[in-house]
């Protein structure tokens, strides 16, 4: 089990698109989980300032003026297949912007590889690619360890789709309207910018959306999964495990394969989700509202779950689960945590921003919030013990016991 020490020094390839910078000299942002780097000024102590901090400014503030043009870059390698076509089953030969564009569109137009070079050139310069130029200057890319994370598996997940959900025109319209979250906090500004629907609602009534939202889920998770379980035993002993919000119950899934000792998974989520969920061996999915009731088990399970809702709603939510389990059951709980300190390192700054991508999205007054602050939550609803494990380079593991 890693201390919070040996999580700070912990990161893996899976988890490079958040936080591979954290060894670089240069100064760094994300915006929805992709690195941006910048120049930052060092102010002089004798006068306050310098003519080279003054440039450094210039330079930092002309940086964040077109930083929409880093993931629209990324989006565009990703509608592009440019990825897919370097790795090529793990070769990552070189290519020239040419090459990428033939193997991407190897029966239809040749497109423009001058453009298409300039875009690997600004994403060479975030560490997506690696830019290789032979003696007659012609330049080459290949996949850095960030651009492997867009590269597609065998069951058509990466990382490429968490952008593209991030990135859709119903969303991006949000961003404008941000301040007046600051002005007017009972309204979204993606509710205002469609119509007064909520994200969840059209996802609902917009098969292709929910379906990309579902599968860039699915790429995410997966990797956070597979560090759940390889740092975290507290699913020795349990027999009846209850997801809540597990959605298709790939998270359920994964558990049992590793833990014989369950008997009983059980996928809780809306009747109108749980309705579509494959049938998995060993999982009985169940249809109902969080906020109402959850069903019994020895252990409840939730992932990503608390950030949509209100302290008052995350209150109902815990005082359900604590009903729900035995005196010495646990509920665990996967949480994006944010540090008490707002310091610039890669990890805080990925935090801070999905916090505010979630305030302009889902839920103006859903939010991210420490470790302190979740778990005053759990006790004043009756938990007796708790204690936070940081086994993942970006989420923790929270561990509420009855």
């Amino acid at each position: 089990m890693l201390t919070f020490e040996g999580f700070l020094r912990f990161t893996t390839t899976r988890n490079l698109i958040f936080n591979y910078f954290h060894t670089q000299t240069k100064p760094s942002l994300y915006i929805n989980g992709l690195h941006y780097s910048l120049y930052l000024c060092k102010m002089d102590s004798r006068n306050g300032e310098t003519p080279k901090t003054t440039e450094d400014a210039r330079n930092a503030i002309m940086e964040l003026v077109n930083l929409i043009t880093v993931p629209m870059s990324v989006i565009s390698v990703i509608r592009l297949n440019v990825a897919d076509s370097i790795w090529q089953n793990g070769s990552n030969t070189p290519l020239t912007a040419s090459q990428i564009l033939s193997r991407s569109f190897p029966s239809g137009s040749s497109g423009d590889p001058e453009n298409l070079q300039r875009i690997l050139r600004l994403l060479t310069s975030y560490g997506v690619f690696n830019e290789h130029i032979d003696d007659a200057s012609e330049r080459r890319y290949s996949l850095t360890d960030i651009g492997k994370l867009l590269v597609t598996d065998e069951k058509g997940l990466s990382f490429g789709l968490y952008f593209l959900q991030h990135h859709q025109e119903e969303l991006m319209k949000a961003w404008p309207l941000m301040h007046e979250v600051v002005l007017d906090s009972s309204t979204e500004p993606f509710v205002k910018a469609n119509g007064g629907e909520t994200a969840y609602g059209m996802y609902q009534k917009r098969p292709e959306m929910n379906e990309l939202m579902l599968r860039a889920m699915s790429g995410v998770g997966a990797h956070f999964m597979t560090s759940v379980l390889e740092g975290y035993d507290g699913f020795d002993g349990v027999e009846r495990l209850v997801d809540v919000g597990g959605s298709a119950g790939d998270s359920l899934k994964m558990i049992l394969a590793k833990y014989p000792n369950i008997k009983e998974g059980v996928n809780f989520d809306l009747p109108d989700v749980v309705a579509k969920a494959p049938q998995i061996e060993g999982v009985t999915h169940v249809g109902g509202d969080m906020l109402e009731f959850i069903p019994k088990g020895d252990a409840i399970f939730m992932k990503w779950i608390l950030v949509i809702w209100t302290d008052d709603e995350v209150k109902k939510i815990l005082s359900n689960c604590f009903n729900a389990i035995p005196v010495g059951g646990k509920l665990i709980v996967c949480e994006p945590v944010l540090p008490c300190h707002s310091d610039d390192s890669n990890r805080t700054r990925a935090l801070l921003e999905a916090d505010i991508f979630c305030m302009t999205i889902y839920r103006a007054k859903g939010k991210h919030r420490t470790e302190e602050d979740i778990c005053k939550l759990g006790k004043l609803v009756g938990f007796k013990s708790f204690r936070a494990i940081y086994n993942d380079s970006l989420y923790t593991l929270l561990e509420f016991k009855k």
